[in-house]
């Protein structure tokens, strides 16, 4: 078969021959419709996601498939979004049954693709790991890619009162109104102008929940604008819970900012899932509404034989989908 094929570390995959998957006992072979270019897959390929440590990417394990989701056809002609063990990026993958999920009359396999780990990411972020309670302030940091859009969508629809919408893309952040956002806040500005902008967009109040899908130095400026620095007796709790690490791997955190601003810091990763049945619940709720149109996903499909020239581009809030 023919497959984007990841040699080393730090390398762009190239469409090239590969060996077809054998499906092990449980294990069905799947005809691959469609197989989006999520963020992880990326750091996956460099080598910096955490996960590398094991799985196909361990000591050995390479050349390898990238691509950990994607759409496909069972045997049986049933259309599904399936994760798979070696790789989606190709014309054939296989899938265990747990681990595929039915794809709704109507959704398109490429939107459907797309959608699934950046829409599960801001879903679960907000109806399972930081539920909110109606009428919240909810500050996205990252909200110009495409997980920051979705999630922007994602806490209009678990009740939040506001929604600031913080990003770099000033033709994505003038759209966000369109999708929920009640302000936006442009991190390309000085330091100063940014904390400033963090403290008059989140009013008296301040935040409730943070969805942070950039970490590094726009963290720093919003934990120095929210520390307050002094010995106020108060009883405030902002919850940040940590997504991605868009802009940085690290952060300075500041003890003060934990005692004086009520802060609370929360991860969302692979290591911090729900049981399978929240996961296949709100995954076929994130699928319906995109069935329905009721949610929003930008995509580009894409030839995978092109998977070179993609790799590195900038996705300006906009999902690559590979069609074999």
């Amino acid at each position: 078969m023919r497959a984007a094929v990841l040699h080393a570390f730090g390398q762009v995959p190239q469409w090239e021959e590969f060996p077809q998957p054998v499906p092990r006992d449980g294990e069905e072979l799947i005809e691959v419709t469609a197989a989006p270019l999520n963020n992880i897959d990326r750091v996956r390929a460099d080598g910096s996601h955490y996960s590398v440590r094991s799985g196909e990417y361990a000591s050995g394990g390479l050349p390898a498939v990238p691509g950990v989701v994607g759409a496909g056809r069972l045997p049986g002609g049933q259309r599904v979004l399936f994760g798979s063990r070696c790789g989606t990026m190709a014309q054939y993958s296989v899938a265990s049954e747990q681990a595929t999920f039915p794809i709704p009359g109507g959704l398109d396999d490429a939107v459907a693709a797309a959608a699934w780990n950046p829409g599960l990411s801001a879903w679960l972020a907000f109806g399972w790991r930081c539920p909110l309670q109606p009428g919240q302030t909810v500050l996205i940091l990252g909200a110009t890619g495409v997980t920051g859009k979705l999630a922007v969508q994602a806490a209009r629809h678990f009740g939040a009162g506001r929604v600031v919408a913080a990003g770099r893309n000033q033709q994505v952040l003038e759209m966000l109104s369109g999708l929920g956002a009640d302000a936006v806040i442009q991190l390309g500005q000085p330091a100063g102008a940014v904390a400033a902008a963090f403290n008059a967009e989140g009013g008296e109040h301040g935040y409730d929940l943070v969805v942070d899908y950039l970490w590094g130095r726009p963290t720093e400026i919003l934990l120095g604008a929210i520390d307050r620095g002094d010995a106020h007796l108060g009883s405030e709790r902002v919850r940040l819970l940590q997504a991605g690490e868009m802009a940085g791997s690290s952060i300075s955190l500041p003890g003060s900012v934990l005692r004086s601003a009520g802060l609370e810091v929360l991860g969302l990763g692979t290591g911090t899932m729900p049981p399978p049945d929240v996961i296949r619940r709100m995954l076929a709720e994130l699928l319906d509404l995109l069935a329905s149109g009721k949610l929003h996903i930008d995509i580009e499909r894409v030839q995978l034989s092109a998977v070179g020239e993609m790799w590195t581009r900038d996705q300006q809030g906009r999902r690559p989908v590979f069609i074999p």
